[in-house]
C-alpha cells in the first residue's frame, strides 16, 4: 500500500490529472512560443519586401481563399474594411494583388493575387519550408495525421476566439 495519497503524486487519478495538465499547460506555452516565432518571421519577410505584417497576412488569405470581395477579406483578415483599404493599395502599388471587376457583377470588385512575385516570397520562407520537412519527415504517417488535425483544430478554435472578440 502506498504512503503517498492520491493525488499527491501517488499512483491515483490525481498524479495523472496534474501530469496530464501540466502536459496542456506545455502545448499551450509551445503554442504561443510558435506564434511569437511565425509572428517574428513574418514580420522579418515584411521588411525584406516592404509590407507590413498585415499586409502578409492578407495576401495569404487572398493566395488562399481568392479571388475574394474586399468585404470578405474584410471578414476573413478581422479588419474593419477602411483599415483594408490602406492594405490593398500597398499590396497593389507592390504588384502583389489586382482589384478587377467581379464576372459575376460588373458592379462589384474581387482581389486576385498577380503571382509574378511568388517565386521572391517563396524564397524568403524557404528555411522554415525546408525545417518543417525535415521536421515531419521523422514522423510516421499516423503521427503526422494526429498531428494535421490537432492543428487544424487548434486553427479553428484561433478563429472562433477572433469571432467572438470582433463579434462576428
Amino acid at each position: 500500500m502506498s504512503s503517498v495519497p492520491p493525488g499527491d503524486g501517488g499512483d491515483g487519478d490525481g498524479g495523472a490529472a496534474r501530469r496530464r495538465l501540466g502536459i496542456g499547460i506545455g502545448i499551450k506555452e509551445s503554442l504561443r512560443e510558435l506564434s511569437v516565432q511565425l509572428s517574428l518571421l513574418t514580420h522579418q519577410v515584411g521588411a525584406r519586401l516592404g509590407l507590413k505584417d498585415v499586409d502578409i497576412d492578407c495576401l495569404d488569405l487572398i493566395t488562399r481563399f481568392g479571388p475574394l470581395s474586399p468585404s470578405a477579406l474584410a471578414r476573413r483578415a478581422g479588419l474593419h474594411p477602411a483599415t483594408l483599404t490602406g492594405i490593398l493599395d500597398r499590396l497593389e502599388r507592390g504588384g502583389w494583388v489586382a482589384r478587377e471587376r467581379d464576372p459575376s457583377d460588373r458592379r462589384a470588385v474581387v482581389l486576385r493575387v498577380l503571382r509574378d512575385r511568388n517565386a521572391e516570397l517563396l524564397h524568403l520562407y524557404a528555411g522554415m519550408n525546408a525545417a518543417m520537412d525535415d521536421l515531419c519527415a521523422g514522423y510516421d504517417d499516423a503521427e503526422l495525421e494526429l498531428l494535421a488535425g490537432f492543428l487544424a483544430r487548434t486553427a479553428d478554435a484561433g478563429r472562433d476566439a477572433t469571432r467572438e472578440l470582433t463579434g462576428d
